[in-house]
């Protein structure tokens, strides 16, 4: 990132700074946002000590860091409240749990990748709960991978000419076997994976439409050993019947795909 002047540039580095603490550790200090971000330890701490006047961050004097504060809290469960997508899906999450019994979510773009919304917690003994409101890249697990096989194809190269980091020893970081993965999912309709974003774990998710296009994913997810080739052929198309009726809700239209008739799963 490039430090520039005026007062866009100064809007887009505090949004930088802010949504840097959606990703990672659950408190940062100047030396890294700093690292993270290319701006001078300077301007991070002024950008910091604004954002702590206001709430949106607070100050830790024991480890000389920061992390979210109360407003940050503040917008984001206005945020969850006033969410067209998360509104219209909650019904049909819990419809499709009900079915199930492993966990159902619903995801959001954004900005530099996608955030859980929400989700109904299956019902087994052993089951999977995921972090709401953390930021997450597209090229690592279900839920991402559906979400940039149908972004603009700007943003595809973007994303897949730079670092493709591995969360897991599981995640794609391969550009052209993950350019021919979206080109399946954009055929079939769904994406899944096993253990790519988190180890332990496997999911199943279909994109959702609003009118403008793309804004997010639902998915279901359990523990690896249950979200079997076989749980994910048989949960595809149920999925995908979910989520087309959250885009209908949503007053989008889902493009054309094919009948499922493979995983499309990735180990």
């Amino acid at each position: 990132m490039t430090e520039t002047t005026g007062g866009t540039g100064a809007t887009e580095r505090v949004a930088d700074v802010l949504l840097l603490f959606t990703d990672g550790p659950r408190t940062l200090g100047v030396s890294r946002v700093s690292r993270e971000l290319g701006l001078s330890k300077a301007v991070v701490h002024r950008i910091l000590q604004s954002l702590t006047a206001r709430g949106l961050i607070a100050y830790d004097p024991a480890g000389r860091e920061y992390r979210l504060g109360p407003a940050a809290a503040a917008l984001g469960s206005r945020a969850l409240r006033d969410s067209d997508l998360r509104t219209a899906a909650l019904p049909f999450l819990a419809e499709l749990r009900d079915r199930l019994h492993e966990t159902v979510t619903i995801s959001a773009k954004v900005y530099g990748g996608r955030v859980y919304l929400d989700q109904v917690v299956g019902t087994h003994e052993i089951t999977m709960s995921v972090e709401l409101g953390r930021r997450f890249p597209l090229h690592a697990g279900s839920s991402g991978k559906c979400m940039l096989a149908h972004s603009d194809p700007d943003e595809v190269d973007r994303i897949l000419g730079g670092e493709l980091a591995a969360l897991t020893a599981a995640t794609p970081t391969d550009p052209d076997a993950l350019r021919a993965e979206l080109a399946r999912i954009r055929e079939t309709g769904y994406a899944a994976s096993a253990g790519e974003r988190q180890g332990d774990a496997g999911s199943v998710a279909v994109p959702v439409f609003g009118p403008g296009g793309l804004v997010g994913a639902v998915s279901v997810c359990g523990p690896r050993f249950r979200v079997t080739d076989e749980f994910v052929a048989a949960t595809a198309p149920q999925l995908i019947d979910t989520a087309d009726r959250i885009t209908a809700r949503l007053g989008g239209s889902a493009p054309a795909r094919a009948v499922p008739t493979s995983t499309g799963r990735t180990s």
